[in-house]
């Protein structure tokens, strides 16, 4: 039975979900699927690097593919040389577009996030 990878820690801040059109959103878990693909240049390992199986990274992509009317991935069948995927234009668009976005939440929102943390702070002192 293949290992999965342990979950990773949830870092900080916004979780951004984009619902484009009512059946159509990215969020983090799709835009970290597409990064784990581009970085190891198959489903099966990007599905493993995120804890994740390979029928579940499959239909994430699937769904997109479905969605934006272009594949995210270019996918080879595997063979004697195994298979791989690699991210189309399209893909590669989403990716950096939603990333983009996720960074603009970032600095849009960090004086109430500090804000925030520091009113933690004050009241874990106040116990």
């Amino acid at each position: 039975m293949a290992k999965t990878a342990a979950p990773r820690p949830r870092p900080t801040g916004p979780r951004l979900r984009i619902v484009i059109e009512p059946d159509v959103a990215i969020g983090p878990g799709k835009a970290d699927l597409l990064e784990a693909i581009r970085d190891t240049g198959s489903i099966s390992a990007a599905g493993r690097k995120l804890g994740m199986s390979y029928r579940r990274a499959w239909l994430l992509v699937d769904e997109l593919n479905q969605h934006l009317g272009a594949p995210v991935i270019d996918a080879v069948t595997g063979g004697a040389k195994g298979g791989g995927a690699a991210l189309t234009r399209t893909g590669e668009e989403v990716l950096t577009r939603y990333r983009a976005m996720e960074a603009a939440c970032r600095v849009a929102i960090a004086g109430d996030v500090h804000a925030l943390r520091n009113l933690i702070k004050r009241n874990q002192r106040q116990k």
